[in-house]
C-alpha cells in the first residue's frame, strides 16, 4: 500500500541501496521512499553538486581544498537531479569523488541526512560499506554494463539528445573502473547486502522483489 505509516519510533529506519551508474538503483529509491513514506537521498547528486559549483565558478576540479569547502556548506534540500543530470557534471562528479576529504564531508552530511525520522533511503556506492554500515536493510543493485549502457542510450534518446552507444558503453566501463578501484570507499556491495540483479528484470519486478524484504524487515 503506498505511503504506508510505520510504528512511532525514536531513531530512523535507514535502507542503504548502492550500485553501479544506470543499474536502476534510483528509480528503485525513489519508489521505496513513496511507499513507505520515508525520505530518499541520491547521494551521487552531492557529489556532482560540488562537481557543478566547480564548475561554474571556473574552478579547477582538482582543486580539492576549494572541493572540500564547497561540500561542507551544501543544503542537500536543494539538490536539483535534472540539473545535476549534465554528463559534464557527471565526469566532474567522478573527478572530485576520488578526493579523500571531498568524501568524509559528504560522508558527515549524509548520515546526518539518515537521522531523519520516520526513515530513509540512501542510495549510492558506499552507502551500505562506509555511510551507513548499520542500515537496518542494504541492498546492491546491478546489471551487466551492456544492459546498463543500453538503458542510459534510450534515456538520452527519448529526451531527444543524441548518443552513440558505444561511448556510452565505454563511459560506463571507466566510470565502474574507477568507482570499483578507488583506495577510498571502493564500490562493493555489503556483506549483509540483498543482491538485486536487473540484467533481465524489470523495475516493477525488481520493486516488488525489494519491497517484499523490506516489509519483511519492519514487521518483525
Amino acid at each position: 500500500m503506498s505511503g504506508q505509516q510505520q510504528e512511532p519510533s525514536d531513531s530512523a529506519i535507514v535502507i542503504a541501496i548502492d550500485g553501479p551508474a544506470a543499474s536502476g538503483k534510483g528509480t528503485l529509491s525513489r519508489r521505496l521512499a513513496k511507499e513507505f513514506g520515508f525520505a530518499h537521498l541520491d547521494t551521487g547528486l552531492t557529489y556532482r553538486a560540488v562537481g557543478h559549483a566547480l564548475l561554474q565558478n571556473n574552478l579547477p576540479l582538482d582543486d580539492e581544498a576549494v572541493a572540500v569547502k564547497i561540500a561542507r556548506t551544501l543544503d542537500l534540500s536543494k539538490l536539483d537531479r535534472v540539473v545535476l543530470s549534465d554528463h559534464e557534471i557527471g565526469e566532474a562528479a567522478s573527478i572530485v569523488a576520488v578526493m579523500g576529504g571531498v568524501r568524509r564531508a559528504l560522508v558527515d552530511a549524509q548520515r546526518k541526512f539518515s537521522k531523519t525520522l520516520p526513515g530513509t533511503i540512501l542510495d549510492g556506492r558506499d552507502i551500505g560499506t562506509v555511510v551507513c554500515p548499520e542500515a537496518d536493510i542494504k541492498f546492491y543493485v546491478t546489471a551487466s554494463p551492456g544492459v546498463r549502457a543500453g538503458r542510459r542510450f534510450e534515456e538520452i534518446v527519448n529526451q531527444g539528445g543524441e548518443a552513440v552507444y558505444d561511448d556510452i558503453l565505454q563511459d560506463i566501463r571507466r566510470r565502474d573502473e574507477r568507482d570499483m578501484g578507488r583506495e577510498d570507499s571502493p564500490l562493493k556491495p555489503a556483506e549483509d547486502a540483498h543482491l538485486i540483479d536487473t540484467s533481465k528484470m524489470d523495475i516493477e519486478t525488481a520493486f516488488q522483489t525489494a519491497k517484499a524484504i523490506v516489509e519483511k524487515t519492519l514487521a518483525v
